[in-house]
């Protein structure tokens, strides 16, 4: 097997940490050209000591010095890139193969296209961009023989279960979800708190992504990704509750079989499938034992307890730049709650008021999804701007729904 030459975008992130696990498992199989991180400078400079990447890239300009004295006294020192440009010009590295794309929210786009149009195999962790601009995604990868290998757990899982299939032959996609930490609960739910939030049952993720697992958007955006990535009609998508995160999606056959993928709910297997495939590695992930987990439960999501679920597939049917607006008013109300300026049923709220004043435009251009996603940035800011304005409490209090 020859040495991948990889480049990690996001790698101080959940996805980006768990990765570079991966390849330090297997050193001979892999070579760290790159790395980029948003902003988060102290670990960024201890990948770099144990990686010694050729080039990384740092999306916040401002923390470039930083980096460089803290790497100051590397014998081998890699080139630093910054800002947008500098994440695009690495993500089409001549030396690299593979390209993970672990950035969180739309801010992974233009990366994901500059590799995709330098041809890399793509290790796609970054569901939003699927999301803003799925059909523009998937043409460019088609054009430029850049194959996408899903890397979330959900769609690893149906990639595999498609492999040998007959697209024609798939009824539907299952996509399973924890249920996050609210699934049982019976508080209110516009008083839960950010670190009742933020302490998801199952998985360890960042911030926004865990935000998104206990409103439900998370499945949202991943039925619309599903729905772009596998060229499957969202009526064909459905969600299934499964609290154990033990069967990680699955899909069902013409003939009423059912594939599904089972494991413990670990990031390193689906990334270390995506970088080794078609090939698969011996991986430090415990086995998984069947009659030690006893027992697997599934059960209908409750769309008005977690009406983001609806607002999302309903974006997704409706296709066009709906779904752009959506994850980037999503993005606005999960920082203000996370700031403590939104409630926990304000991020629904906030969202379906900035999609009412979107004005759908079908077949979107790249030029068209990034306007739309500013506008609705813009729209959602405003939004709680206005509304704190108007009650008095701009430095106390939250926004309720």
């Amino acid at each position: 097997m020859n040495q991948r030459k990889i480049v990690i975008l996001g790698s101080t992130g959940s996805i980006g940490v768990n990765a570079l696990d991966v390849v330090r498992r297997y050193k001979r199989q892999y070579q760290v050209i790159g790395l980029a991180a948003n902003s988060n400078v102290e670990l960024l400079a201890k990948q770099i000591k144990e990686f010694q990447p050729d080039v990384v890239a740092l999306g916040d300009a401002s923390r470039s010095e930083k980096l460089a004295k803290a790497i100051s006294g590397l014998r081998k020192k890699p080139q630093i890139w910054t800002g947008t440009a500098g994440l695009e010009r690495l993500a089409r590295h001549p030396k690299s193969d593979h390209v993970l794309c672990g950035m969180v929210g739309s801010r992974g786009l233009l990366p994901l296209v500059a590799a995709i149009k330098a041809g890399k195999t793509i290790g796609l962790a970054n569901k939003e961009s699927l999301v803003v601009a799925g059909d523009v995604i998937m043409a460019l990868s088609k054009k430029h023989k850049a194959p996408i290998i899903p890397v979330d757990s959900e769609h690893s899982a149906i990639y595999q279960c498609l492999q040998g299939q007959r697209s024609a032959d798939v009824a539907r996609i299952i996509l399973t979800a924890s249920g996050g930490p609210f699934y049982r609960y019976e508080g209110d739910l516009d008083a839960i708190s950010v670190a009742q939030a933020l302490n998801h049952p199952t998985w360890k993720m960042g911030a926004k992504i865990t935000v998104d697992s206990a409103t439900l958007m998370n499945k949202g955006l991943e039925a619309i990704e599903a729905h772009y990535l596998f060229g499957v009609p969202m009526d064909k998508i459905s969600i299934v509750i499964h609290p154990q995160s033990i069967v990680h999606s699955l899909v069902e056959y013409a003939d009423g079989a059912m594939l599904g993928q089972l494991s413990h709910p670990d990031m390193r297997l689906p990334i270390q499938y995506a970088l080794s495939h078609p090939a698969r590695a011996v991986t430090a992930v415990k086995p998984l034992k069947l009659d030690e987990v006893a027992r697997l439960d599934f059960a209908a999501p409750d769309f008005s307890r977690f009406p983001c679920l609806k607002i999302a597939l309903d974006a997704g049917k409706r296709g066009g730049t709906a779904p752009a607006a959506l994850s980037a008013a999503n993005e606005v109300a999960v920082k203000a709650f996370i700031d403590g300026q939104l409630t926990f049923m304000g991020i629904p709220s906030l969202v379906s008021r900035v999609l009412a004043r979107h004005k759908v435009r079908n077949k979107p251009t790249l030029d068209d999804v990034l306007e739309v996603d500013r506008w609705a940035r813009e729209q959602a800011q405003t939004d709680i701007d206005s509304r704190q304005a108007r009650s008095g409490r701009m430095n106390e209090g939250l926004i309720h729904a």
